[in-house]
């Protein structure tokens, strides 16, 4: 019991001395006893330079030549003209289909390793383990980044056939 009054007389106390608010459910609920604060005002003087440069970055000129519009009547009629040209059609419709084929398989074979429970994250280590060796084996050091080097100059080479 004396609890109970104990605590009914601590809320009348608290009650005592905070101010009354307006009782209505149309108007936000706020703590009137806080006092308001300044607004804080932040310059944009750094926001604007860094937009403005990167708005000089971004831009593009019009030019008067008006064969750089895209206009889809010469597009469908250059294509038309170099499907003319072809002289071996079948042989273009045969790899076509022969791509989107291919595409389609690939597509049902990562579906099919998603699938098994384990095998995604052990081919991510995998693949994680090579890409750490080749980091160590070619890009770590100098002399073996010009190694990297030379080879990739040995292989655009051997494809141009100039080797």
């Amino acid at each position: 019991m004396a609890t109970a009054f104990m605590a009914a007389t601590s809320s009348t106390a608290i009650a005592g001395v905070l101010p009354r608010l307006p009782n209505t459910t149309t108007t936000t609920p706020r703590c009137s006893a806080l006092p308001q604060l300044p607004a804080r005002s932040f310059s944009t003087s750094i926001k604007q330079v860094s937009v403005s440069r990167r708005a000089s970055v971004f831009q593009t000129k019009a030019s008067d030549d008006a064969s750089s519009s895209a206009d889809p009547n010469e597009l469908f009629n250059d294509l038309k003209e170099k499907w003319d040209a072809l002289e071996n059609k079948s042989t273009v419709i045969v790899y076509g289909g022969g791509a989107v084929v291919a595409i389609w398989l690939s597509s049902i074979v990562v579906g099919a390793i998603n699938s098994v429970p384990l095998l995604p994250k052990i081919l991510e280590l995998v693949g994680l383990g090579y890409t750490g060796w080749f980091v160590y084996r070619y890009l770590l050091f100098k002399s073996s980044r010009k190694e990297l080097a030379t080879d990739i100059e040995s292989i655009k080479k051997k494809i141009a056939g100039t080797e």
